[in-house]
């Protein structure tokens, strides 16, 4: 393979996305406004202690001096994510502005950013008069050799807001809206450097007529991906990839701001929101290994973390995904630092390995494009807190996958019966109790506020102390498996409940982030908001996800956002005592919670099954749905070792590559291969399983 290009520099820029329309600039400063205005009168800057029936009346008593200025005005009770203003969806959500603008002769673009202009941009475009599903149907006429559609002619100054560019994306993605374009800063001389990689090895990427040149920059187009195999088969039209050389020496240089042809405009924030940074981008691809061969020939990237089947298997639905990025061999020495550094690029990369499953019917959907966008922040339980509060008093906003409570934790009778040493019998007659006294719910879920009292007082005569203490912790059940026993019954309620308490013995960075909090009321958003929790190492990942944005009709897919928190240890040289520099992506990808959220979904979903079964009266699938409850807790239990295994093993590769060790990093490569088997055999052995229990109630219903 040829040598990849010297002396290049890559970080994020922007994404752009295409949309059906957009409204004028003086409509949206008109909600920014009235949210700003907003934001003086209520609390919900994100403490959790929000007043939502008088936030929801101060935001209907602003209607006199600001109006509706909204899209899709709507009660909070009839919020629906489908058919929002994306663009709106962003300043009541996130409390980010417009703070960029281009009119042009046909279409006209936004853009978008958080409190920290260096931050996360987006880049928003629209045509003028046309959906993107009429100008696929125009794209269509106009390639009909027997059509008499006289063609329009519309010259925009900046090529890159040009309506053929919407006509081409809005074709290949059946008119639906999306993530159009990918954008990255490069160095100087780095367009040059990129179009003759390209032109070299990748010539059919190449936008025709790129790159283009305008005062103060130069703008490289290329197509992400290939049809298929990389070489053999044409460009895929739907997604770009765009670099943007700034040219430092000309005078113009100081007007140019995300893209040729964006006037700034001048934003208010309301004070209370966070900033925002590019973490990673993710596509979803029919070849995985050719976009990761086309990254690494023309920009030098290399993978950073790979996920097998085993690891991304939900049921029947099978994925693989790499992530690839740059090294810009940058030492990150603090916190605020890693936060704010946009130098490191990520790229996960994910293709279907079976024809069920997210990844699977998108690709069927939409064909090749960015699945998600990922943006980090400081606090992300105040963020989605924030989010949350807005939506239920302004009716706007963003919502969040619902995260089932048995994600943190849940109880069986088999469980109960394990750790507390009981008969299945006398498991199964305290489950019975708990759930008269509304302790445990249909869905094996313990209520995350029950007191020990409460449970002793529910359970039957006679029982262990032991009983009680399992139900309490089955809150917290699955986050304690993933830090085992280094923290304390107090410790898991902080995380999952969250009272205040720290992991100073192996975890000094959730003591980090717990210590910097005044209230117990800030871990229980966790929960409460659905936040994901991952560990890695010493480092600790937070992570939610948005419903799908830009979404038209029900049922239809669509991309989603993601926000993330990294929580980054702090290390020390062993032999110096020095702090060690912040390793970027500190905290991983939420390896783990991949299968674990699954699992905990479907061990939540069978159980409100049995109950349902049971209300029926019917024994057979009362015994059915709690076979299935017991597999899938079995799979979740047999795969938390493996998936420690596997996340340590990751850790320490990473550690001895850094280190220059590369014996090191070969045997915890290879430690990483086994955990991976071995996690594929599980998942093999529980999807033969349910197979099975399908069948037999397939046969007893004939």
């Amino acid at each position: 393979m040829p040598a990849a290009p010297a002396k290049l520099s890559v970080c994020f820029s922007h994404v752009h996305m295409y949309c059906n329309a957009l409204r004028e600039p003086e409509e949206y400063r008109r909600l920014e406004d009235k949210l700003n205005d907003f934001s003086k009168m209520s609390t919900a800057g994100g403490a959790g202690t929000t007043d939502l029936k008088a936030g929801r009346e101060a935001w209907l008593g602003l209607q006199a001096k600001h109006g509706d200025p909204v899209a899709k005005v709507s009660t909070p009770e009839d919020y629906s994510p489908i058919g929002q203003d994306i663009v709106e969806q962003l300043l009541v959500g996130l409390g980010w502005r417009v703070t960029g603008c281009h009119l042009g002769t046909s279409t006209r673009s936004l853009i978008l950013t958080s409190a920290d202009a260096g931050g996360v941009k987006f880049a928003i475009t629209a045509h003028n008069t046309q959906t993107l599903n009429e100008l696929a149907s125009v794209a269509g006429a106009e390639d009909d050799p027997e059509s008499k559609r006289p063609r329009q002619v519309e010259q925009e100054p900046f090529d890159h807001f040009d309506t053929r560019h919407l006509k081409r994306y809005a074709e290949y993605h059946k008119g639906r809206q999306g993530v159009a374009v990918l954008g990255f800063l490069v160095s100087a001389g780095g367009i040059d450097m990129i179009r003759a990689r390209y032109a070299e090895l990748h010539p059919k990427l190449i936008m025709p007529g790129s790159p283009s040149s305008y005062p103060g920059a130069k703008v490289l187009e290329v197509f992400a991906y290939y049809t298929g195999e990389k070489l053999e088969t044409d460009a895929d039209t739907g997604t770009m990839l765009r670099f943007i050389e700034v040219l430092e020496e000309e005078s113009a240089a100081s007007d140019v701001w995300v893209l040729p042809g964006i006037k700034r405009i001048s934003a208010v924030f309301d004070g209370i929101s966070q900033p925002a940074y590019c973490d990673h981008w993710v596509s979803n691809v029919f070849s995985r290994t050719g976009f990761l061969d086309t990254l690494n020939d023309t920009l030098g990237f290399t993978p950073k973390v790979d996920f097998n089947a085993g690891v991304v298997a939900a049921g029947e639905a099978q994925i693989e995904s790499t992530v690839t990025g740059n090294d810009p061999r940058k030492l990150i020495g603090d916190k605020a630092t890693a936060l704010k550094d946009q130098s490191q690029v990520y790229l996960p990369i994910n293709n279907a390995l079976s024809d069920v499953g997210h990844v699977h019917v998108f690709l069927k959907e939409l064909g090749q494009g960015i699945q998600h966008v990922a943006s980090r922040v400081e606090d992300l339980s105040s963020l989605i807190q924030r989010a949350n509060d807005y939506r239920k008093m302004t009716g706007a906003g963003l919502s969040f996958l619902q995260i089932p409570r048995s994600y943190y934790g849940y109880i069986t009778a088999k469980k109960l019966s394990q750790d507390a040493g009981i008969s299945e019998d006398a498991a199964e007659r305290c489950l019975s109790h708990l759930k008269e006294a509304g302790i445990v719910d249909a869905r094996s879920t313990v209520d995350l506020d029950v007191t020990r009292e409460r449970v002793m007082a529910a359970l039957p005569t006679c029982l262990p102390a032991v009983v009680a203490d399992c139900v309490l912790r089955a809150r917290y059940g699955n986050l304690h498996a993933l830090l085992k026993n280094h923290a304390s019954e107090e410790t898991y309620l902080r995380i999952v409940r969250n009272n205040n308490s720290v992991l100073r013995a192996r975890y000094g960075n959730l003591h980090a982030l717990l210590k910097n909090h005044a209230s117990e009321e800030t871990y229980l958003r966790i929960v409460r908001n659905n936040i994901l929790v991952d560990i890695q190492g010493e480092d600790l990942l937070l992570q939610i996800f948005t419903s799908k944005v830009l979404q038209q009709s029900d049922g239809q897919e669509a991309p989603f956002l993601e926000f993330i928190e990294r929580v980054c240890s702090e290390c020390k040289n062993p032999s110096t005592g020095c702090p060690q520099a912040i390793k970027p992506g500190c905290g991983g990808f939420g390896i783990r919670n991949f299968l674990t959220l699954f699992l905990s979904i479907e061990v939540s979903k069978a159980a409100a099954s049995r109950s349902d079964a049971e209300r029926r009266g019917d024994a057979r699938m009362v015994e059915v749905e709690g076979k299935r409850v017991d597999a899938f807790t079995a799979q979740l239990d047999e795969s938390n070792p493996i998936l420690t295994t596997i996340s340590d093993a990751m850790t320490a590769e990473g550690a001895a590559r850094d280190s220059g060790d590369t014996t090191a990093a070969q045997h915890w490569a290879n430690e990483k291969a086994k955990g991976n088997e071995a996690l594929q055999e599980v998942s093999s052995k529980y999807k033969e399983l349910m197979r099975k229990l399908r069948e037999e109630v397939s046969a007893s219903a004939a």
